[in-house]
């Protein structure tokens, strides 16, 4: 049976990473290697508010795919909601707006949600209906936060490797449970000298002194991302191919049985992604 993708964003500019998993997972399933159909693309902007937004619906148009808009900012504001905090509880106006979210999407069935640089956080509205995968720059058990709070976490405790997973949205942000992950080394020909030059100091000594731009933390940065695309495409793969399903909150691989550290794709994505580690990015 083909697999019905319910595809999440809050949009991005020409050859950003949101651009860029839209359009493998499009190219994908048009050459045929990937037994699935994005029943739609939803987006919590509308066009006119942000620049980078209405590229990224340009995009979702010219795939033909149907198109579906929520602004959360106007919602927020005809409502008097306050802003998100982090470390705070949802303001009460979050699950109204996953509840309008759920009806928009309801004509439009899914198998499988993918958040896919989706910035606001799911409510128990939504996360409870439906099985919805993130997208997350560590591998299970690894540090928590934003891609760029991981990567002074993973260079302050000099690790030795990191990953990229995706995992179940639950309310609690960030903890729902491993669908897929693979993992690669922070040591070798390309990071060996990084780490001598950071030597004993402190990440927060680089952090001030050059922040992003620092050689370790630009590093990492390239590695991961250049695994995100292959993870999400490989994923969606072991879910139309029957090697993973979701009960409940439980991942569950062909058999039947439960998958508590997620299904290991590493050889996978080495194989996928080889090429373009070939050629150094930003």
């Amino acid at each position: 049976m083909t697999l019905r993708i319910g595809w999440f964003s809050t949009g991005g500019g020409e050859g950003s990473q949101r651009q860029r998993l839209l359009t493998a997972a499009v190219q994908a399933i048009r050459r045929g290697d990937l037994d699935a159909e994005i029943a739609f693309v939803f987006c919590n902007r509308e066009r006119g508010e942000y620049p980078e937004t209405d590229s990224y619906l340009d995009l979702v148009a010219s795939f033909g795919l149907t198109c579906l808009t929520l602004s959360s900012r106007q919602f927020r504001r005809e409502r008097g909601g306050q802003l998100s905090k982090p470390d705070q509880p949802l303001p009460p106006w979050r699950a109204e707006y996953d509840r309008q979210t759920a009806e928009l999407v309801r004509p439009h069935p899914f198998d499988i949600g993918v958040l896919a640089g989706y910035l606001l956080i799911f409510t128990g509205e939504m996360c409870n209906r439906y099985p919805l995968l993130n997208l997350h720059p560590a591998e299970p058990g690894g540090p928590v936060g934003l891609w760029q709070q991981v990567i002074w976490q993973l260079i302050d405790g000099r690790a030795e490797r990191s990953g990229v997973m995706i995992f179940l949205a639950t309310e609690e942000l960030d903890r729902g449970p491993p669908v897929a992950y693979c993992t690669y080394s922070l040591r070798g020909p390309a990071f060996d000298a990084l780490w001598q030059a950071l030597g004993s100091r402190p990440a927060a000594e680089a952090q001030e002194a050059e922040g992003e731009g620092y050689p370790l933390f630009r590093e990492i940065r390239r590695h991961g991302a250049a695994r995100e695309v292959p993870l999400v495409i490989a994923t969606l793969h072991a879910f139309a191919d029957g090697r993973l399903r979701i009960e409940g909150q439980r991942v569950l691989d062909a058999a039947g049985r439960e998958l508590p550290g997620g299904l290991d794709l590493t050889a996978e994505i080495d194989a996928a992604m080889a090429p373009l580690l070939a050629h150094r990015q930003d």
